[in-house]
C-alpha cells in the first residue's frame, strides 16, 4: 500500500533517483582511490576503508537499478510485462530510452560480477573490465534525463527537480572524470620522463 498521494511510477522514479545518487557516489570513490587519496592523512584524518564502501555502493546501485524497473509491473498504464523490462525494444512507452537503461543495468551487472570475482580474473583483466562502469553510467545519466517519468512521452524538462539532480551528478562526475584524466597524463608524462633520464644516464 503506497502512501497518500505516491504512485507506482513516482515510486520508480524516486528509485530510480537513489539508483543514480549510488552510482554517482561509487565513482566518485573509484575516482578517488585513482588520485591514491587516503582519508588518514587528509581529511577526515581518520582509518577508513573507503575500498569497501566503493564495493557496497556498487552493489548498492545495482540493486536499486534493478528494483528502479521491477516497480514499473504494478503499474496500470501503460502496463509493463516482464519481457518488457529484460528486453524493453517494444515496451509499451519509450522503448528507446528504456533499453538504454536496460543496458545500463546489465553493465552494471557486469561490473558487479566481474568485481566479485577480480581474484580469481586477475588485476589486468578485471581492470580492463570494469571501465565498463563509465558505458554504464553514461547510459544510466542518458536513461535518467530523457525519459518523462510520466511516460507520457513529454518534453523534457530540464528544470524539474529529479532532473536537477542527474544533471548535477553528471557534472560533478564530468568534472572529477577530466582531473583524474590531467592526473593520469601528468603522470605518465613523468614516468616518461624518467626513463628517459635514467636511459641518459645509463648510455654515458
Amino acid at each position: 500500500m503506497l502512501p497518500m498521494g505516491l504512485t507506482v511510477l513516482d515510486l520508480s522514479a524516486y528509485v530510480g533517483l537513489a539508483a543514480v545518487g549510488a552510482i554517482t557516489l561509487n565513482m566518485l570513490l573509484g575516482l578517488l582511490m585513482a588520485f591514491r587519496y587516503s582519508p588518514y592523512r587528509s581529511w577526515p584524518h581518520h582509518r577508513f576503508n573507503y575500498f569497501r564502501f566503493h564495493n557496497w555502493t556498487g552493489y548498492l546501485a545495482l540493486a536499486v537499478s534493478i528494483l528502479h524497473p521491477v516497480i514499473l509491473l504494478f503499474n496500470k498504464n501503460p502496463h509493463f510485462r516482464i519481457l518488457d523490462l529484460v528486453y524493453p525494444v517494444h515496451s509499451p512507452s519509450q522503448p528507446l530510452d528504456n533499453t538504454i537503461g536496460a543496458i545500463a543495468l546489465y553493465l552494471l551487472a557486469f561490473v558487479a560480477i566481474t568485481s566479485y570475482m577480480r581474484i580469481r580474473l586477475g588485476r589486468h583483466l578485471w581492470k580492463s573490465f570494469h571501465f565498463s562502469i563509465y558505458f554504464a553510467a553514461a547510459a544510466l545519466f542518458w536513461h535518467s534525463l530523457f525519459t518523462d517519468p510520466a511516460l507520457k512521452n513529454a518534453p523534457v524538462d530540464w528544470s524539474d527537480g529529479g532532473k536537477l539532480l542527474v544533471e548535477s551528478c553528471l557534472l560533478l562526475i564530468v568534472a572529477i572524470g577530466l582531473l583524474r584524466l590531467r592526473f593520469a597524463r601528468r603522470k605518465a608524462l613523468h614516468a616518461r620522463e624518467i626513463a628517459r633520464q635514467t636511459a641518459s644516464a645509463t648510455s654515458q
